[in-house]
């Protein structure tokens, strides 16, 4: 072969390398916030407050008719799951709990999954809840009614919650009920952390921009937030936080209007606290990603999931057999 062939094999073997790795390189070296040195007074304030929470007062002054406290009390939790769930969907959390919602043990790590949700509008879906709950034991439920409008005061709930009742859990991964979690892989990934405080990770929204649309639903008026673009922040499906982080977004809450969508209340209560979002491309944010074997043993979540395609994937993944590169 003449030099200029050769020379066109080694670019197309270094392009192929370049595009198989770069993503990850890209991910880990560039996307990863760098170390923040603390110097504004109300983020010290934050992370102080954070750092000396009681939790008694919490215990004492219950907002949940249904809670689960017994099933965290003193437990070393390595990953609580908080599946956000409609009290009407019964069937999918049975699937939930049939398929990756029963892995309890991730490489000898303590798995936990619990639902969330608000109060039903029927007496009738409320009697089923009260007989799930004894049954499963793994439902807290907000004194709130269920609805579009109280997804945020759910999400705060389930924040004042984990801080209230599940302190020794490590990290926390809050998801919606349509979306496929890949507990290995992420429990995999979060053991070879380094980093062991201020963890906020998922698909980063970079300037989300408020509606201001007065005839939409999701109408956000200047006096509730008046910045031009949203801080970053992760996509609500699906993200992670340590235990830090939890209760830093739980005194930082404080004075953040409810309105907002839940994902951009946890954004903007992290970025008060300071703490940056740390991107990662294995959470999907909205997306459905098309089944492959080895894909779901890598990724960490994939939305818009049908309930036989849950039963499906799950007991293809969860099989002994490994994938190559």
């Amino acid at each position: 072969l003449r030099t200029h062939q050769w020379c066109f094999i080694l670019f197309n073997i270094l392009l192929f390398h370049v595009l198989l790795f770069g993503a990850d390189l890209l991910e880990e070296y560039f996307l990863r916030s760098l170390p923040l040195s603390y110097t504004d007074a109300k983020t010290l304030e934050i992370r102080e407050r954070a750092r000396r929470l009681d939790t008694a007062p919490l215990k004492a002054n219950l907002s949940y008719t249904v809670s689960s406290t017994a099933t965290c009390s003193d437990q070393e939790i390595f990953l609580l799951v908080l599946v956000c769930s409609s009290p009407e969907n019964r069937a999918r959390r049975n699937v939930i709990r049939q398929t990756w919602g029963n892995v309890t043990d991730a490489r000898g790590s303590a798995v936990l999954t619990l639902f969330v949700l608000g109060k039903p509008a029927s007496v009738s879906t409320q009697l089923e809840i009260d007989e799930e709950s004894q049954k499963h034991r793994d439902i807290i439920e907000g004194s709130f009614t269920d609805s579009p409008q109280t997804q945020t005061q759910k999400m705060l709930m389930s924040v004042e919650w984990t801080v209230t009742f599940c302190p020794h859990a490590r990290y926390i991964l809050k998801t919606d009920e349509d979306v496929f979690v890949s507990i290995p892989s992420l429990a995999g990934y979060l053991l070879s952390l380094t980093q062991l405080e201020d963890i906020y990770i998922g698909k980063v929204v970079h300037q989300g921009m408020p509606d201001r649309d007065p005839t939409s639903p999701g109408f956000v008026p200047i006096h509730q937030y008046s910045e031009e673009f949203y801080p970053d922040y992760c996509h609500g499906s699906a993200f992670l936080m340590s235990q830090d982080v939890a209760r830093k977004v739980y005194v930082a809450a404080q004075g953040v209007p409810a309105s907002l969508l839940p994902e951009v209340f946890i954004g903007i209560c992290a970025k008060r606290a300071g703490i940056t979002p740390i991107h990662s491309s294995r959470f999907s944010g909205e997306k459905h990603i098309s089944y492959n074997r080895c894909c779901y043993k890598f990724i960490f979540t994939s939305s818009n999931m049908k309930e036989d395609e849950l039963f499906k994937d799950w007991k293809e993944t969860s099989d002994g057999e490994d994938c190559s590169l």
